[in-house]
């Protein structure tokens, strides 16, 4: 009883919130928006959605609806007054699954950054965890009406334009506070300890996004993580998990949909394109992951 009391309480502290991102997105469709804030951005559905997309660190609050997010296997469920945060770069699979037009699916998003997070934490002063574990690259949690009453603090900024410079860092460095000492604090703090294992893993996931289209070689990225091959697959699946090639994979098929749907590439030139010798093994593997072969996939994408 008192935990749906609180849940309740938190979900009516997020209504000021709600509201702000709903007057600040109403009229400009559907999707992720911009804001005069730059790291801070709000995404509206008014319908159920499939959303595919590589996530780089970010903080998302939902204020209104709800979402499921796959990571590998693992299924993530969240709604009002609760957030998500990853903390490396993810290939997810989210679903909004609860979002009308008159009752939008609702997010606050802020895109995370490693410098802000250490400098907090070097004024701290905490001390590195010689214990330390790998954690997941995600989470979710129930926001607490702290980080609540912060981020509605940062949305309502953007009626006042010109207290922005001088008042959103603050905020912002606020919001990263409230992180640091929450429940995840310690996925948060690894994202920016030098030398910790999440760290080295986001390393080296940035290695392979921006050479995804070459050959792994598994040796090559334990030694860049600076760590024996086996303890570096274990450390990598812990934090994305998946294996690094099933990273890598997502990461080319996502890259191959985008091809074929932006610039109309046919299946053959996305799949040579995003590093795939044989079409046949590209069209099969598209298939188990967006659940139709390349060109219907985008056909589909077209009309809807």
């Amino acid at each position: 009883m008192a935990d749906e009391f609180l849940k309740k309480t938190m979900i009516d502290a997020c209504q000021e919130l709600a509201e702000l991102v709903n007057r600040h997105t109403d009229g400009r469709g559907n999707g992720t928006h911009s804001t005069a804030i730059a790291p801070l951005e709000f995404i509206r559905e008014s319908a159920p959605t499939v959303l595919r997309a590589v996530y780089e660190p970010t903080l998302c609050i939902i204020v209104q609806g709800q979402k499921e997010t796959l990571l590998g296997q693992e299924t993530y469920r969240y709604g009002a007054a609760q957030y998500l945060v990853v903390t490396v770069d993810l290939p997810l699979n989210g679903t909004i699954v609860e979002a009308t037009p008159n009752q939008p699916y609702l997010c606050f998003k802020l895109n995370l950054d490693a410098t802000g997070l250490w400098d907090i934490i070097d004024q701290i002063g905490r001390s590195p965890d010689q214990t330390e574990g790998s954690v997941r690259g995600l989470f979710v949690s129930d926001a607490d009406a702290s980080l609540i009453e912060c981020a509605t603090r940062l949305t309502r900024l953007l009626d006042r334009p010109q207290d922005i410079q001088f008042l959103a860092p603050m905020m912002i460095r606020e919001i990263y506070y409230r992180l640091l000492m929450g429940e995840q604090s310690e996925a948060v703090w690894q994202i920016a300890t030098a030398g910790s294992h999440m760290q080295r893993i986001a390393a080296v996931i940035k290695q392979i996004k921006s050479e995804f289209t070459k050959t792994l070689r598994m040796e090559d990225l334990a030694k860049q993580a600076r760590m024996s091959s086996a303890s570096f697959h274990r450390h990598f699946k812990a934090v994305t998990s998946m294996s690094p090639l099933q990273y890598q994979k997502q990461l080319r098929l996502l890259e191959a949909r985008r091809l074929m749907l932006a610039e109309n590439a046919d299946a053959t030139h996305a799949a040579y394109q995003v590093g795939y010798e044989s079409p046949s093994q590209f069209s099969r593997e598209y298939s188990r992951m967006f659940g139709a072969p390349p060109m219907k996939d985008v056909e589909r994408l077209r009309v809807a």
